[in-house]
Protein backbone atom coordinates (compact mmCIF):
# COMPACT_ATOMS: atom_id res chain seq x y z
CA UNK A 1 0.00 0.00 0.00
CA UNK A 2 2.79 2.41 0.88
CA UNK A 3 4.62 1.63 -2.37
CA UNK A 4 1.46 2.30 -4.37
CA UNK A 5 1.04 5.71 -2.77
CA UNK A 6 4.63 6.64 -3.54
CA UNK A 7 4.17 5.61 -7.15
CA UNK A 8 1.12 7.86 -7.47
CA UNK A 9 3.04 10.80 -6.06
CA UNK A 10 5.85 10.27 -8.54
CA UNK A 11 3.34 10.12 -11.40
CA UNK A 12 1.75 13.44 -10.38
CA UNK A 13 5.16 15.05 -10.05
CA UNK A 14 6.13 13.83 -13.54
CA UNK A 15 2.89 15.23 -15.03
CA UNK A 16 3.48 18.58 -13.35
CA UNK A 17 7.01 18.83 -14.69
CA UNK A 18 6.00 17.83 -18.23
CA UNK A 19 3.53 20.75 -18.40
CA UNK A 20 6.27 23.22 -17.43
CA UNK A 21 8.16 24.51 -20.44
CA UNK A 22 8.94 28.17 -19.60
CA UNK A 23 12.07 29.83 -18.29
CA UNK A 24 10.67 32.54 -16.00
CA UNK A 25 12.84 35.63 -15.50
CA UNK A 26 12.25 37.47 -12.21
CA UNK A 27 13.55 41.01 -12.56
CA UNK A 28 13.31 44.56 -11.31
CA UNK A 29 11.89 47.38 -13.44
CA UNK A 30 13.53 49.36 -14.92
CA UNK A 31 16.99 48.58 -13.54
CA UNK A 32 17.18 45.06 -15.04
CA UNK A 33 15.45 45.77 -18.37
CA UNK A 34 18.63 46.21 -20.39
CA UNK A 35 20.07 42.92 -19.14
CA UNK A 36 16.83 40.98 -19.77
CA UNK A 37 16.53 42.43 -23.29
CA UNK A 38 20.03 41.09 -23.94
CA UNK A 39 19.55 37.69 -22.26
CA UNK A 40 16.04 36.64 -23.33
CA UNK A 41 16.51 36.45 -27.14
CA UNK A 42 19.78 34.52 -26.64
CA UNK A 43 18.00 31.95 -24.51
CA UNK A 44 15.29 31.70 -27.17
CA UNK A 45 17.97 31.21 -29.82
CA UNK A 46 19.18 28.23 -27.79
CA UNK A 47 15.69 26.70 -27.91
CA UNK A 48 14.16 27.82 -24.60
CA UNK A 49 10.76 29.44 -24.09
CA UNK A 50 11.18 32.63 -22.07
CA UNK A 51 8.72 34.64 -19.99
CA UNK A 52 9.67 38.20 -19.03
CA UNK A 53 7.13 40.84 -18.06
CA UNK A 54 8.65 43.37 -20.48
CA UNK A 55 6.99 41.74 -23.48
CA UNK A 56 4.83 38.90 -22.24
CA UNK A 57 2.22 41.14 -20.62
CA UNK A 58 -0.29 42.69 -23.00
CA UNK A 59 -2.48 45.77 -22.59
CA UNK A 60 -5.42 44.97 -20.34
CA UNK A 61 -3.70 42.04 -18.60
CA UNK A 62 -3.95 41.84 -14.84
CA UNK A 63 -0.18 41.80 -14.67
CA UNK A 64 0.27 40.41 -11.15
CA UNK A 65 -2.22 37.62 -11.83
CA UNK A 66 -0.48 36.71 -15.12
CA UNK A 67 2.95 36.70 -13.48
CA UNK A 68 1.76 34.54 -10.60
CA UNK A 69 -0.08 32.07 -12.83
CA UNK A 70 2.88 31.66 -15.20
CA UNK A 71 5.32 31.10 -12.35
CA UNK A 72 3.06 28.68 -10.49
CA UNK A 73 1.83 26.63 -13.43
CA UNK A 74 4.24 26.89 -16.36
CA UNK A 75 7.72 27.70 -15.09
CA UNK A 76 10.36 24.97 -15.34
CA UNK A 77 13.05 27.25 -13.87
CA UNK A 78 13.10 30.72 -12.40
CA UNK A 79 16.07 32.90 -13.29
CA UNK A 80 16.42 35.50 -10.54
CA UNK A 81 18.21 38.75 -11.38
CA UNK A 82 20.29 39.50 -8.30
CA UNK A 83 21.42 42.91 -7.12
CA UNK A 84 20.46 44.82 -3.98
CA UNK A 85 17.94 47.08 -5.74
CA UNK A 86 16.06 44.20 -7.35
CA UNK A 87 16.05 41.93 -4.30
CA UNK A 88 14.55 44.73 -2.19
CA UNK A 89 11.50 45.07 -4.45
CA UNK A 90 8.26 43.72 -2.97
CA UNK A 91 7.21 42.05 -6.21
CA UNK A 92 10.51 40.17 -6.56
CA UNK A 93 10.32 39.02 -2.94
CA UNK A 94 6.80 37.69 -3.58
CA UNK A 95 8.10 35.75 -6.58
CA UNK A 96 10.91 34.32 -4.45
CA UNK A 97 8.30 33.15 -1.93
CA UNK A 98 6.22 31.43 -4.64
CA UNK A 99 9.33 29.87 -6.17
CA UNK A 100 10.45 28.57 -2.73
CA UNK A 101 7.13 26.74 -2.41
CA UNK A 102 7.64 25.26 -5.90
CA UNK A 103 11.09 23.98 -4.89
CA UNK A 104 9.34 21.72 -2.38
CA UNK A 105 6.32 20.95 -4.55
CA UNK A 106 8.39 19.92 -7.57
CA UNK A 107 11.18 18.36 -5.50
CA UNK A 108 13.64 20.47 -7.52
CA UNK A 109 16.25 22.14 -5.26
CA UNK A 110 17.62 23.90 -8.36
CA UNK A 111 14.32 25.48 -9.45
CA UNK A 112 15.64 28.94 -8.56
CA UNK A 113 18.81 29.93 -10.41
CA UNK A 114 20.23 33.25 -9.15
CA UNK A 115 21.94 35.42 -11.77
CA UNK A 116 24.57 37.58 -10.04
CA UNK A 117 24.51 40.91 -11.88
CA UNK A 118 26.58 42.59 -9.16
CA UNK A 119 27.57 41.75 -5.58
CA UNK A 120 24.47 41.60 -3.37
CA UNK A 121 23.45 40.97 0.21
CA UNK A 122 21.91 37.59 0.93
CA UNK A 123 18.15 37.51 1.35
CA UNK A 124 15.88 34.93 2.91
CA UNK A 125 15.05 32.02 0.60
CA UNK A 126 18.07 32.19 -1.70
CA UNK A 127 20.96 32.88 0.66
CA UNK A 128 22.63 29.50 0.18
CA UNK A 129 21.92 29.02 -3.52
CA UNK A 130 24.82 28.92 -5.99
CA UNK A 131 24.60 31.76 -8.45
CA UNK A 132 25.65 32.14 -12.08
CA UNK A 133 28.01 35.09 -12.34
CA UNK A 134 27.11 37.85 -14.82
CA UNK A 135 28.90 40.59 -12.91
CA UNK A 136 32.02 40.58 -15.13
CA UNK A 137 31.14 39.66 -18.71
CA UNK A 138 27.60 38.85 -19.73
CA UNK A 139 28.81 36.52 -22.50
CA UNK A 140 30.73 34.37 -19.97
CA UNK A 141 27.70 34.29 -17.73
CA UNK A 142 25.48 33.19 -20.62
CA UNK A 143 27.78 30.24 -21.40
CA UNK A 144 27.68 29.12 -17.77
CA UNK A 145 23.90 29.54 -17.62
CA UNK A 146 23.35 27.46 -20.77
CA UNK A 147 25.56 24.73 -19.33
CA UNK A 148 23.57 24.84 -16.08
CA UNK A 149 20.19 24.64 -17.84
CA UNK A 150 21.38 21.74 -19.98
CA UNK A 151 22.78 19.91 -16.97
CA UNK A 152 19.52 20.35 -15.08
CA UNK A 153 17.52 19.19 -18.14
CA UNK A 154 15.38 22.31 -18.49
CA UNK A 155 12.86 21.91 -21.39
CA UNK A 156 14.52 22.92 -24.63
CA UNK A 157 14.08 22.41 -28.38
CA UNK A 158 17.32 23.55 -30.07
CA UNK A 159 16.07 22.32 -33.46
CA UNK A 160 13.18 24.79 -33.51
CA UNK A 161 14.28 28.03 -31.87
CA UNK A 162 11.67 30.76 -31.85
CA UNK A 163 12.94 34.27 -31.21
CA UNK A 164 10.37 36.97 -30.56
CA UNK A 165 10.71 39.84 -33.02
CA UNK A 166 9.54 42.26 -30.35
CA UNK A 167 12.69 42.20 -28.19
CA UNK A 168 14.57 44.52 -30.52
CA UNK A 169 11.50 46.69 -31.03
CA UNK A 170 11.16 47.10 -27.29
CA UNK A 171 14.87 47.87 -26.99
CA UNK A 172 14.58 50.69 -29.52
CA UNK A 173 11.45 52.03 -27.88
CA UNK A 174 13.04 51.93 -24.43
CA UNK A 175 16.20 53.59 -25.66
CA UNK A 176 14.51 56.82 -26.80
CA UNK A 177 16.70 59.69 -25.78
CA UNK A 178 15.41 61.94 -23.02
CA UNK A 179 16.40 65.57 -23.50
CA UNK A 180 16.75 68.08 -20.71
CA UNK A 181 14.35 70.47 -22.43
CA UNK A 182 10.78 71.42 -21.43
CA UNK A 183 7.90 70.14 -23.56
CA UNK A 184 4.31 71.35 -23.66
CA UNK A 185 1.75 68.54 -23.68
CA UNK A 186 -2.04 68.46 -23.87
CA UNK A 187 -4.07 66.99 -21.03
CA UNK A 188 -7.55 65.45 -21.04
CA UNK A 189 -8.85 68.12 -18.63
CA UNK A 190 -11.26 70.91 -19.55
CA UNK A 191 -11.09 73.84 -17.16
CA UNK A 192 -14.40 75.12 -15.78
CA UNK A 193 -13.91 78.85 -16.19
CA UNK A 194 -17.28 80.01 -14.93
CA UNK A 195 -20.31 78.58 -13.21
CA UNK A 196 -23.51 79.51 -11.37
CA UNK A 197 -22.95 81.38 -8.14
CA UNK A 198 -25.80 79.79 -6.19
CA UNK A 199 -27.16 76.31 -5.52
CA UNK A 200 -30.78 76.21 -4.28
CA UNK A 201 -32.84 73.80 -2.23
CA UNK A 202 -36.57 73.61 -2.93
CA UNK A 203 -38.70 71.92 -0.31
CA UNK A 204 -42.19 70.50 -0.70
CA UNK A 205 -44.95 72.48 0.97
CA UNK A 206 -47.62 70.11 2.16
CA UNK A 207 -47.95 66.48 1.13
CA UNK A 208 -46.13 65.51 -2.07
CA UNK A 209 -45.61 61.98 -3.34
CA UNK A 210 -41.90 61.18 -3.19
CA UNK A 211 -42.18 58.98 -6.30
CA UNK A 212 -43.98 61.75 -8.18
CA UNK A 213 -41.28 64.20 -7.13
CA UNK A 214 -38.54 61.83 -8.33
CA UNK A 215 -40.25 61.35 -11.69
CA UNK A 216 -40.68 65.11 -12.08
CA UNK A 217 -36.99 65.66 -11.26
CA UNK A 218 -35.98 63.14 -13.95
CA UNK A 219 -38.05 65.01 -16.55
CA UNK A 220 -36.83 68.46 -15.50
CA UNK A 221 -35.01 70.38 -18.24
CA UNK A 222 -32.22 71.20 -15.82
CA UNK A 223 -30.12 69.05 -13.44
CA UNK A 224 -31.56 68.40 -9.97
CA UNK A 225 -30.87 66.00 -7.09
CA UNK A 226 -33.54 64.73 -4.67
CA UNK A 227 -32.76 65.13 -0.97
CA UNK A 228 -35.24 64.39 1.84
CA UNK A 229 -38.52 66.21 1.02
CA UNK A 230 -37.09 68.36 -1.73
CA UNK A 231 -34.29 68.72 -4.24
CA UNK A 232 -31.15 70.69 -5.04
CA UNK A 233 -30.80 72.57 -8.31
CA UNK A 234 -29.11 75.58 -9.88
CA UNK A 235 -32.37 76.60 -11.54
CA UNK A 236 -34.37 79.58 -10.26
CA UNK A 237 -37.83 79.66 -8.70
CA UNK A 238 -39.60 80.45 -11.98
CA UNK A 239 -38.02 77.41 -13.68
CA UNK A 240 -39.15 75.20 -10.79
CA UNK A 241 -42.69 76.53 -10.60
CA UNK A 242 -43.21 76.13 -14.36
CA UNK A 243 -42.14 72.50 -14.31
CA UNK A 244 -43.26 71.20 -10.90
CA UNK A 245 -46.62 72.97 -10.71
CA UNK A 246 -48.51 69.78 -11.54
CA UNK A 247 -46.59 67.69 -9.02
CA UNK A 248 -46.97 69.86 -5.92
CA UNK A 249 -45.95 73.11 -4.38
CA UNK A 250 -42.21 73.62 -3.81
CA UNK A 251 -40.81 76.67 -2.10
CA UNK A 252 -37.25 77.93 -1.96
CA UNK A 253 -35.92 76.82 1.45
CA UNK A 254 -32.47 78.35 1.06
CA UNK A 255 -29.74 79.21 -1.42
CA UNK A 256 -26.00 79.35 -0.84
CA UNK A 257 -22.76 79.83 -2.74
CA UNK A 258 -21.77 76.83 -4.85
CA UNK A 259 -18.15 76.58 -3.65
CA UNK A 260 -19.20 77.23 -0.05
CA UNK A 261 -21.68 74.37 -0.39
CA UNK A 262 -19.01 72.07 -1.87
CA UNK A 263 -16.39 72.89 0.74
CA UNK A 264 -18.54 73.05 3.88
CA UNK A 265 -21.81 71.22 3.24
CA UNK A 266 -24.87 71.99 5.38
CA UNK A 267 -24.23 70.08 8.57
CA UNK A 268 -26.13 72.22 11.11
CA UNK A 269 -29.49 72.61 9.37
CA UNK A 270 -29.63 69.57 7.07
CA UNK A 271 -26.98 67.12 8.29
CA UNK A 272 -25.34 67.28 4.88
CA UNK A 273 -21.57 66.75 5.03
CA UNK A 274 -19.29 68.38 2.50
CA UNK A 275 -18.51 65.09 0.72
CA UNK A 276 -22.19 64.47 0.06
CA UNK A 277 -22.69 68.10 -0.95
CA UNK A 278 -19.75 67.86 -3.35
CA UNK A 279 -21.21 64.66 -4.81
CA UNK A 280 -24.53 66.42 -5.44
CA UNK A 281 -22.87 69.24 -7.35
CA UNK A 282 -20.68 66.84 -9.37
CA UNK A 283 -23.71 64.72 -10.19
CA UNK A 284 -25.65 67.77 -11.47
CA UNK A 285 -22.61 68.90 -13.46
CA UNK A 286 -22.40 65.46 -15.04
CA UNK A 287 -26.13 65.63 -15.88
CA UNK A 288 -25.55 68.96 -17.58
CA UNK A 289 -22.76 67.45 -19.70
CA UNK A 290 -24.95 64.50 -20.63
CA UNK A 291 -27.85 66.80 -21.55
CA UNK A 292 -25.51 68.79 -23.81
CA UNK A 293 -24.34 65.64 -25.58
CA UNK A 294 -27.89 64.39 -26.08
CA UNK A 295 -28.97 67.75 -27.48
CA UNK A 296 -26.17 67.51 -30.06
CA UNK A 297 -27.50 64.13 -31.22
CA UNK A 298 -24.62 62.05 -29.85
CA UNK A 299 -25.26 58.37 -29.09
CA UNK A 300 -25.33 57.49 -25.38
CA UNK A 301 -23.85 54.13 -24.43
CA UNK A 302 -23.73 53.09 -20.78
CA UNK A 303 -20.32 51.69 -19.91
CA UNK A 304 -19.66 50.01 -16.58
CA UNK A 305 -19.11 53.22 -14.60
CA UNK A 306 -20.26 56.08 -16.81
CA UNK A 307 -22.13 56.99 -19.96
CA UNK A 308 -20.11 57.58 -23.08
CA UNK A 309 -21.38 59.79 -25.90
CA UNK A 310 -20.39 58.76 -29.40
CA UNK A 311 -20.46 60.25 -32.86
CA UNK A 312 -23.37 58.99 -34.99
CA UNK A 313 -24.05 58.95 -38.72
CA UNK A 314 -26.12 62.13 -38.38
CA UNK A 315 -23.22 64.16 -37.00
CA UNK A 316 -20.22 62.24 -38.39
CA UNK A 317 -20.62 60.15 -41.56
CA UNK A 318 -18.31 57.16 -41.94
CA UNK A 319 -14.91 58.23 -43.25
CA UNK A 320 -15.50 61.99 -42.94
CA UNK A 321 -12.64 64.09 -41.61
CA UNK A 322 -13.39 66.87 -39.14
CA UNK A 323 -11.20 69.93 -39.04
CA UNK A 324 -9.75 71.07 -35.72
CA UNK A 325 -7.09 73.43 -34.39
CA UNK A 326 -8.20 76.92 -33.39
CA UNK A 327 -4.68 78.28 -33.34
CA UNK A 328 -2.00 77.65 -35.90
CA UNK A 329 -2.30 75.01 -38.60
CA UNK A 330 -5.69 73.33 -39.04
CA UNK A 331 -5.68 69.53 -38.83
CA UNK A 332 -8.35 66.90 -39.40
CA UNK A 333 -9.40 63.60 -37.85
CA UNK A 334 -12.13 61.01 -38.26
CA UNK A 335 -14.71 60.20 -35.60
CA UNK A 336 -16.25 57.16 -37.33
CA UNK A 337 -14.91 54.64 -39.82
CA UNK A 338 -14.79 50.98 -40.77
CA UNK A 339 -12.17 48.47 -39.61
CA UNK A 340 -12.10 44.68 -39.35
CA UNK A 341 -15.64 44.44 -40.71
CA UNK A 342 -17.06 46.73 -38.00
CA UNK A 343 -17.85 50.41 -37.62
CA UNK A 344 -15.93 52.12 -34.84
CA UNK A 345 -17.42 55.24 -33.28
CA UNK A 346 -15.35 57.62 -31.20
CA UNK A 347 -16.83 58.99 -28.01
CA UNK A 348 -15.97 60.48 -24.64
CA UNK A 349 -17.08 60.30 -21.03
CA UNK A 350 -16.66 63.22 -18.64
CA UNK A 351 -16.07 63.17 -14.90
CA UNK A 352 -16.25 66.43 -12.88
CA UNK A 353 -13.60 67.23 -10.25
CA UNK A 354 -12.84 70.21 -8.03
CA UNK A 355 -9.21 69.59 -7.12
CA UNK A 356 -6.83 71.29 -7.70
CA UNK A 357 -9.34 73.53 -9.50
CA UNK A 358 -12.77 72.85 -11.08
CA UNK A 359 -12.46 70.83 -14.29
CA UNK A 360 -13.97 68.03 -16.35
CA UNK A 361 -11.80 64.98 -16.90
CA UNK A 362 -12.36 63.32 -20.28
CA UNK A 363 -12.01 59.64 -21.11
CA UNK A 364 -11.88 58.36 -24.68
CA UNK A 365 -14.36 55.62 -25.62
CA UNK A 366 -14.50 53.50 -28.78
CA UNK A 367 -17.81 51.80 -29.50
CA UNK A 368 -18.07 49.09 -32.17
CA UNK A 369 -21.11 48.08 -34.19
CA UNK A 370 -21.63 45.52 -36.91
CA UNK A 371 -21.27 46.94 -40.41
CA UNK A 372 -24.41 46.91 -42.54
CA UNK A 373 -24.09 48.29 -46.10
CA UNK A 374 -21.30 50.64 -45.13
CA UNK A 375 -23.03 51.97 -42.02
CA UNK A 376 -23.27 51.04 -38.34
CA UNK A 377 -25.91 48.64 -37.10
CA UNK A 378 -26.80 48.33 -33.40
CA UNK A 379 -23.90 48.56 -30.96
CA UNK A 380 -22.35 45.23 -30.01
CA UNK A 381 -23.59 44.29 -26.52
CA UNK A 382 -20.96 41.61 -25.92
CA UNK A 383 -18.39 43.30 -23.62
CA UNK A 384 -15.71 40.74 -24.39
CA UNK A 385 -16.12 41.26 -28.13
CA UNK A 386 -15.97 45.03 -27.66
CA UNK A 387 -12.72 44.55 -25.73
CA UNK A 388 -11.22 42.28 -28.39
CA UNK A 389 -12.06 44.73 -31.16
CA UNK A 390 -10.55 47.64 -29.25
CA UNK A 391 -7.33 45.69 -28.81
CA UNK A 392 -7.20 44.66 -32.46
CA UNK A 393 -8.20 47.96 -34.06
CA UNK A 394 -7.03 50.68 -31.67
CA UNK A 395 -3.61 49.23 -30.80
CA UNK A 396 -2.26 50.69 -34.03
CA UNK A 397 -3.47 54.21 -33.30
CA UNK A 398 -0.74 56.63 -32.36
CA UNK A 399 -0.95 59.33 -29.72
CA UNK A 400 -1.57 61.88 -32.47
CA UNK A 401 -4.64 60.00 -33.61
CA UNK A 402 -6.14 59.82 -30.11
CA UNK A 403 -5.35 63.50 -29.59
CA UNK A 404 -6.83 64.45 -32.97
CA UNK A 405 -10.08 62.59 -32.34
CA UNK A 406 -10.48 64.25 -28.94
CA UNK A 407 -9.90 67.70 -30.44
CA UNK A 408 -12.29 67.03 -33.33
CA UNK A 409 -15.00 65.89 -30.91
CA UNK A 410 -14.57 68.98 -28.74
CA UNK A 411 -14.83 71.32 -31.73
CA UNK A 412 -17.92 69.42 -32.82
CA UNK A 413 -19.43 70.14 -29.40
CA UNK A 414 -18.36 73.78 -29.23
CA UNK A 415 -19.13 74.80 -32.80
CA UNK A 416 -17.67 78.18 -33.68
CA UNK A 417 -17.12 79.09 -30.03
CA UNK A 418 -14.02 78.59 -27.91
CA UNK A 419 -16.15 77.38 -25.01
CA UNK A 420 -18.66 74.64 -24.22
CA UNK A 421 -21.68 75.92 -22.31
CA UNK A 422 -23.65 73.53 -20.07
CA UNK A 423 -27.06 74.93 -19.13
CA UNK A 424 -28.20 74.27 -15.54
CA UNK A 425 -31.02 76.82 -15.43
CA UNK A 426 -32.68 79.40 -17.64
CA UNK A 427 -30.20 81.96 -16.31
CA UNK A 428 -27.35 79.69 -15.14
CA UNK A 429 -24.67 77.68 -16.91
CA UNK A 430 -21.24 76.14 -16.47
CA UNK A 431 -18.71 77.42 -19.01
CA UNK A 432 -15.84 75.13 -20.04
CA UNK A 433 -12.79 75.87 -22.14
CA UNK A 434 -13.19 73.85 -25.35
CA UNK A 435 -9.41 73.36 -25.51
CA UNK A 436 -7.86 70.96 -22.97
CA UNK A 437 -5.50 72.34 -20.35
CA UNK A 438 -1.84 72.23 -21.50
CA UNK A 439 0.95 71.40 -19.08
CA UNK A 440 4.72 71.57 -19.30
CA UNK A 441 7.03 68.63 -18.66
CA UNK A 442 10.59 69.44 -17.49
CA UNK A 443 12.05 67.00 -20.05
CA UNK A 444 11.22 65.88 -23.58
CA UNK A 445 11.93 62.87 -25.78
CA UNK A 446 13.52 62.84 -29.20
CA UNK A 447 10.63 61.00 -30.87
CA UNK A 448 10.68 60.84 -34.67
CA UNK A 449 7.81 62.76 -36.23
CA UNK A 450 7.23 60.35 -39.09
CA UNK A 451 3.45 60.50 -39.23
CA UNK A 452 1.89 63.79 -40.30
CA UNK A 453 -1.53 64.49 -38.82
CA UNK A 454 -3.10 64.89 -42.26
CA UNK A 455 -1.94 61.37 -43.18
CA UNK A 456 -2.92 59.73 -39.92
CA UNK A 457 -5.98 57.92 -41.27
CA UNK A 458 -4.08 55.96 -43.91
CA UNK A 459 -2.96 53.32 -41.40
CA UNK A 460 -3.68 50.13 -43.37
CA UNK A 461 -3.81 47.90 -40.29
CA UNK A 462 -6.54 49.85 -38.55
CA UNK A 463 -8.72 51.80 -40.93
CA UNK A 464 -8.92 50.10 -44.30
CA UNK A 465 -8.16 46.47 -43.51
CA UNK A 466 -11.69 45.34 -44.31
CA UNK A 467 -12.70 48.03 -46.82
CA UNK A 468 -9.83 48.85 -49.21
CA UNK A 469 -12.26 50.66 -51.49
CA UNK A 470 -12.62 53.36 -48.83
CA UNK A 471 -9.25 54.71 -49.98
CA UNK A 472 -10.94 56.09 -53.06
CA UNK A 473 -13.40 58.05 -50.93
CA UNK A 474 -10.47 59.89 -49.37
Amino acid sequence: MVQRRLSTRNMVSTEQKSSRDVIFISKGTPNDDEFVLWLAPRLEAAGYKVFADILCLEAGDRWRKVLTSTLQNRAAKMLLCCNDVTLNKDGVQEEIGIASDLVRELADPNFIIPLRLEPYKKVFGIGELQWVDFSDRWADGLNRLLETLEKQQAPCDPNRPLISQHWEQYRKRASIEVKNEPETLTSNWLRIVEGPTLVRYFKASGVVSRDAMRNAVKKFDYPAEVYNQGFFTFANSLDVHEHFGGTGKFTLAFETGVMEFVQEGLIDDYGLYRREASNFVMSMLRMAWNNKCKALGLLEYKWSKASGFHATKDVAPVGKKFSWGRQGERRSSMLRNIAKGHVWQYGISAQPAFWPYPHMKLKARILFAEEANGEAGPAIDDKKKQHRLRRRVCKGWRNKQWHGRQMAMLELMSGELAIISLDVGSDAAFTLDATPIPFTMPVTTALPNILDDEDEETDESTIYASRPEMKEVE
